[in-house]
């Protein structure tokens, strides 16, 4: 019998904030058994990998087990979901366990999912299956590899316990490692209680937490806002340069610290096309592809409602410095974006805009006139040298206009090894990760192990996982659809 190691989680965030921190226990899982563990990751937070694989370490992954000291709460946030305002949503299936110090010296939040009801439930089971968190899983780390700042999966386990969904499916939690949860629904419900306290008491610790440069501006909270724009039009603009679909920019899903999180009904878009859904419930396609910038501005400025009684005394002052800031957003996506596709392309980072822009914008309708696989056309557009030779160029069907552009761009001499830098050649392709669920749900996790292999190491071809590098077969269908797991 291993002996349990000190865990230390503190519990800032409880005691900072009772006002939006309920205290709250993880249902007891009947038969835990580890379905994939993080071991890197446990290393950088200072957690025994062997214990953590043993009994106590399980229970400690399901929230049975809290360390001395710590203290799990449910947190409370509002949101605007699909564009609707809930006043009071809440961890409905989740518990943050607490803070730990990761390898940097930095915190991170423990955070649970599918960890039992709370109050902030609204009628759910606050369960999840195993499916939608090893989905969770998988697509977080295939994120962590592309360089795109994201929550982490620490580990899945089954509980042992049924989930009744559209079928009865096994149950699972999900422990995932944030810089914190601090979101943008955090504000607007601090903001909504009209305590003003609270709400400067949560700006001053996203500040110290997330941009401490914030706190030697002559407007603080004013800074804190320009950095959370900032970090969000970096992050979007990355997602766009991968494909990636969040499937679900609710503010509540919208972090603070600029990570990725939540990855319910996402997927990576396969053929080009800005208005690509692959969530079932964004049934108008409000978090299409081609809308994330758009939305993300959006919810920026419900972060800017929430933070105004910060920015000044006088009201119209406030709003004035708020839309000045907000108006940077996009600047800032256009030129994070317009770099990442220079860099797709193996361009000069100084080549002018006027020649660049136009390249770009052919290239687009191209690719999405003639339904091209976002992910295969740049890396083999690299992996060639370009010309019109390319491979790329069997991907179209259009054969005199894509001969026309390769032209052009061939001639701006582009740098194929930077273009294999920042071109993946594995994602987690929608069916392959389809696949790898189906298996591990039922037993088998050897698709899901080759699935993680490939999207660990996205840049380095390697030819045993050529299927992993290879679009969807057309028997998979376009209507693919991903789902919450509620």
């Amino acid at each position: 019998m291993s002996t349990a190691p000190t865990v230390t989680l503190g519990d800032r965030f409880a005691r900072e904030f009772p006002e939006m921190a309920l205290a709250w226990q993880a249902e007891q899982a009947p038969a835990p058994r580890l379905l994939v563990l993080n071991d890197r990751l446990a290393a950088e937070l200072g957690l025994d990998v062997a214990w953590l694989r043993g009994a106590e370490g399980l229970r400690l992954l399901v929230g049975e087990h809290v360390p001395d000291g710590a203290t799990p709460v449910a947190q409370v946030y509002s949101g605007h979901q699909f564009g609707h305002y809930a006043p009071r949503l809440g961890d409905g299936r989740a518990l943050l366990l607490g803070e730990v110090t990761h390898a940097d010296g930095e915190p991170r939040d423990l955070h649970l999912k599918g960890s039992g009801r709370t109050p902030f439930s609204r009628g759910g089971d606050g369960l999840a299956a195993v499916g939608p968190m090893l989905r969770e899983h998988v697509v977080s780390e295939a994120m962590h590899a592309l360089g795109i700042p994201t929550t982490r999966s620490l580990a899945v386990v089954a509980t042992g316990r049924p989930v009744r969904r559209e079928t009865v499916l096994p149950g699972a939690v999900l422990a995932r490692v944030a810089r914190s949860h601090l979101r943008v629904g955090s504000f607007q419900y601090a903001r909504a209680t009209d305590d003003v306290d609270l709400l400067r008491r949560l700006a001053d610790h996203a500040i110290a937490r997330h941009h401490p440069h914030a706190a030697r501006a002559e407007r603080p909270y004013l800074a804190l806002f320009e950095a959370v724009v900032a970090a969000q039009a970096a992050l979007v603009a990355r997602w766009m340069l991968v494909g990636f679909v969040h499937g679900v920019m609710n503010t509540d899903n919208m972090t603070i610290s600029g990570e990725t999180i939540d990855y319910g009904p996402c997927a990576f878009m396969e053929a080009f096309d800005p208005a690509t859904v692959y969530s079932s419930i964004d049934h108008g396609g409000r978090y299409a592809y081609g809308n994330q910038p758009r939305v993300a501005e959006w919810n920026l400025a419900r972060l800017a409602e929430a933070l105004l009684p910060l920015f000044a005394d006088d009201e119209e002052q406030a709003i004035a410095l708020a839309v000045e800031a907000l108006g940077t957003f996009r600047g800032r996506y256009d030129d994070s974006w317009s770099a990442g596709m220079r860099a797709k392309l193996g361009l000069p980072d100084d080549l002018d805009h006027a020649v660049s822009g136009p390249l770009v914008e052919e290239l687009l309708t191209l690719l999405q006139d003639n339904r091209v696989d976002h992910t295969s056309f740049y890396h083999r557009l690299g992996a060639a040298g370009g010309g019109t030779g390319s491979p790329a160029r069997e991907l179209f069907l259009d054969l005199a206009a894509i001969d026309g552009w390769l032209t052009r761009w061939q001639a701006l001499e582009p740098d194929a090894a930077a273009m294999g830098r920042v071109n993946p050649v594995y994602i987690p392709r929608n069916h392959l990760v389809e696949e790898a669920l189906d298996a591990a749900t039922e037993g088998d996790p050897r698709p899901l192990e080759r699935l993680l292999d490939a999207v660990s190491a996205p840049y380095d071809e390697r030819p045993e996982l050529d299927r992993y590098a290879e679009p969807a077969p057309d028997a998979f269908g376009a209507a693919y659809q991903t789902y919450c797991g509620t």
